[in-house]
């Protein structure tokens, strides 16, 4: 996309860009900062309990949480940017000329390649908004008591930007070639991922409910 990249934006830029009739940022875009927002919180509820004696004794997990934390934030900020320059790619080759058997046929390589990225990428911010929410389902056992109501919004937030990023690459999936391994590979990916969602949103808003009681 064009300069300057979506995380470059002030918030309200942002989502001016995503309320306006272009076609990107889009759903893809807006599901991977919220990815990036739910690892963020983990990392803040770890280092609310960082260094104080009551956590003391899970100060090596809490390290490696704020860690892990930072390198998905990192990730998913760089698929807000990434999934809006695939989509945008997708629909440039769409709108390419179709006049003649050379046109079609390089329109249709160009749909095909800009199709898988616009698939992957997703797929990419899928898979780690499912680690952010395991994530959020360790901070959220042993992290500060005060900020339990932040573990659950971090397990919220990441398993809305999974669902939201699995949602994208469905729609692209039957615009792929009928014999492209992927497509088939991909829904069961993300059937499996849907039931670990589930599953770890549920235990984590359980697990937060009872530490604020």
């Amino acid at each position: 996309m064009s300069e300057p990249e979506l995380t470059a934006l002030s918030l309200t830029d942002f989502a001016a860009q995503l309320a306006s009739g272009a076609p990107v940022p889009g759903g893809g875009s807006a599901s991977a900062l919220a990815g990036a927002m739910a690892a963020a919180l983990v990392a803040m509820v770890a280092q609310l309990s960082l260094g104080r004696p009551a956590y003391a004794a899970d100060d090596a997990d809490l390290r490696a949480i704020i860690g892990e934390a930072e390198r998905l934030r990192a990730r998913l900020l760089r698929l807000t940017n990434d999934d809006a320059d695939a989509y945008a790619a997708l629909v440039t080759a769409r709108r390419m000329p179709k006049d003649s058997d050379t046109d079609r046929s390089v329109r249709s390589a160009a749909v095909e390649e800009a199709g898988m990225a616009a698939t992957r990428v997703p797929l990419e911010a899928a898979r780690l908004g499912g680690e952010v929410l395991a994530l959020a389902e360790r901070i959220a056992a042993i992290g500060n008591r005060n900020a339990a109501s932040d573990a659950g919004v971090a397990a919220l937030l990441a398993a809305a930007a999974a669902r939201g990023a699995a949602l994208n690459v469905r729609i692209n999936l039957p615009g792929l070639a009928a014999a492209e391994p992927l497509r088939d590979a991909a829904r069961h990916e993300l059937d499996a991922l849907e039931v670990e969602l589930a599953g770890g949103e549920a235990r984590v808003l359980a697990a937060v409910a009872a530490r604020m009681t």
